[in-house]
């Protein structure tokens, strides 16, 4: 697929990440940019693909735009930015009294995405991808490698979509419309690997960190968690007894977190004290 031209002069700033920066067009504010860093040509050719393959199965994302590179050669992504959005950590940031409601929405969108079967053949396998993060983690002994792996193959297979990074920050909504961004981990598997990130961002990632990327105090997050656990998993459930088996699945995400910041982290290590 051959990029689209486009000039940068047409774009502002707008903030950073791991892989790259985001821009927002100057006279159009529904159009957004995502640039890679210098060298990165096929990750957002790979996303675009991904999101596209995505919207066409009818899962509640936003249209993707096109494949870009600019005068400096930098490759990226044009999307169309739903106005007027605001996430469910935000909404939940900004009116905490209504919790119990933003966190049951999340829940139903999350059901509803989890029920949604996939062509596997289209898709990553979730328990492959994690078999790949073992093999590249140089954070774990080949014994705790060995027995997270053991872990991960005796899930129960399901041929349903998952996320992949299912923060509630993913989530957006305006008016009654509701959407999941963000889907560049997008796969299919069981649905604990995914709950377990929703898991891991309200519970067990320390207070700095759900103020700074959440806007809210962690026991507003825990709060959030607590909420969202009947609406998914059913009332009569104590949340103890979710939390038991979704800790080790949140564990896991310590795969992703490490080769992120290139550094272990014990504190999520601990998740994984059942399997290690």
């Amino acid at each position: 697929m051959e990029p689209k031209r486009i000039s940068l002069d047409d774009f502002v700033l707008s903030g950073g990440g791991a892989n790259g920066e985001s821009y927002d067009h100057k006279t159009d504010p529904s159009v957004m940019l995502k640039l890679y860093f210098p060298g990165k040509i096929q990750q957002p050719l790979d996303e675009m693909n991904l999101a596209r393959k995505v919207y066409d199965m009818g899962i509640s994302t936003p249209e993707p735009g096109e494949y870009v590179v600019t005068e400096d050669g930098r490759y990226g992504i044009c999307f169309r930015r739903v106005l007027g959005k605001k996430s469910y950590s935000r909404a939940t940031a900004d009116e905490p009294e209504k919790v119990m409601q933003f966190a049951s929405e999340f829940a139903q969108m999350c059901l509803k995405l989890h029920a949604t079967h996939v062509d596997t053949t289209q898709f990553e396998n979730v328990k492959d991808r994690y078999y790949r993060l073992l093999k590249e983690t140089p954070f774990f002994s080949p014994m705790e490698k060995d027995r997270l792996e053991r872990f991960i193959a005796d899930v129960p297979d399901e041929d349903t979509a998952i996320h992949g990074d299912l923060q509630y920050s993913n989530a957006i909504f305006v008016g009654a419309q509701r959407y999941f961004i963000d889907l560049g981990d997008f796969c299919w598997g069981n649905h604990f690997f995914d709950v377990g990130m929703v898991y891991l961002c309200c519970c067990l990632s320390n207070e700095a960190f759900i103020q700074e990327t959440f806007h809210m105090p962690k026991a507003l997050a825990i709060r959030f968690w607590e909420c969202f656990v009947p609406a998914y998993f059913g009332e009569g459930i104590p949340v103890k007894e979710i939390e038991e088996m979704i800790r080790p699945f949140a564990g896991l995400k310590t795969l992703i977190v490490e080769r992120d910041t290139k550094c272990p982290m014990p504190e999520l290590r601990a998740a994984l004290t059942s399997i290690l």
